[in-house]
């Protein structure tokens, strides 16, 4: 995992460097290279290598997802959004910049997003496949979808199906297309598999997220505990407790494995995702 990281991080200085000089270029990179797991890109990545593929042909599609990830980060941290002054351990963007900046910012790297996906030399109609889908899951049915529905919880109590469908959506949509993508390219096959390990995985990381809110500490997370609670947000906590949570969390992973277990791949770089995955709360 630390090799992707690196080549990816590497990548994606080299893509923002034609970026004109600027405040805007310079949120871009302090956003972009804050300190973080790149968990999304590193798993189209593995998903790729699972099947033997040469992940080097694809890795600008790995960098255009994380770009997406950064902006929504951005533009979730806003005044107008969840107000948050800490990100990955830093100031978040527009307390380190200003608003107007981080905004731009946060366009910028969605737009750039899509040019580096079509500048990819691969196969023109598998450019248009992989393009649809990933713009269909940050898009306004998808990820944007999701932020939407948890700015109308707030103040609001939400019954589990639609917290589920918040987080499906707003945290299980950019999980979900990175192994999707991956699927796209090596196997077609595989496609539903993936998609089910996808929303799994992002649900139980998204219900962790919550149990870190509650549990975590704020050093060790680089951001703020307690923000759920502040902003008046439902949560799996708050609806089902800590060990009820958890236990979702344990019912989740099994899903996953089983999925795992049932396709022909190298299973073994997949599972030391999900492991890195699980210890993030034990």
């Amino acid at each position: 995992m630390d090799k992707l990281k690196k080549e990816i991080n590497e990548r994606l200085i080299e893509l923002l460097e034609p970026v004109k000089d600027g405040k805007v270029k310079d949120a871009m990179m302090y956003s972009l290279m804050a300190p973080g797991k790149r968990l999304r890109p590193i798993l189209f990545l593995t998903v790729l290598k699972s099947y033997q593929i040469d992940y080097h042909y694809y890795i600008d599609i790995a960098c255009a997802i994380e770009m997406i990830h950064t902006y929504s980060l951005i533009h979730d941290d806003l005044p107008g959004m969840d107000n948050d002054d800490l990100r990955r351990g830093r100031p978040t963007c527009h307390k380190q910049f200003d608003e107007a900046t981080a905004i731009l910012a946060g366009d910028a790297l969605l737009n750039l997003s899509m040019n580096v996906v079509l500048n990819v030399d691969i196969d023109d109609s598998l450019k248009v496949k992989i393009t649809k889908r990933l713009f269909q899951a940050s898009g306004v049915n998808g990820m944007i979808y999701g932020q939407q529905q948890d700015l109308y919880f707030e103040n609001k109590i939400a019954s589990l199906d639609e917290l589920k469908d918040i987080h499906k959506h707003k945290t299980g949509e950019l999980i979900a297309v990175s192994m999707q993508l991956a699927s796209i390219i090596a196997c077609l096959d595989d496609y539903d598999k993936w998609t089910k390990i996808g929303f799994d995985l992002g649900l139980a990381f998204q219900i962790q997220d919550d149990l870190l809110d509650v549990l975590g500490d704020q050093n060790e997370l680089g951001k703020a505990i307690g923000s759920d609670l502040k902003n008046h947000k439902s949560t799996y906590v708050s609806l089902l407790g800590v060990e009820m949570s958890q236990n979702l969390v344990i019912e989740l992973f099994e899903s996953c494995y089983e999925n795992i277990y049932a396709m022909t791949i190298n299973h073994g770089l997949i599972l030391e995702i999900l492991t890195f995955i699980i210890k993030r709360v034990n």
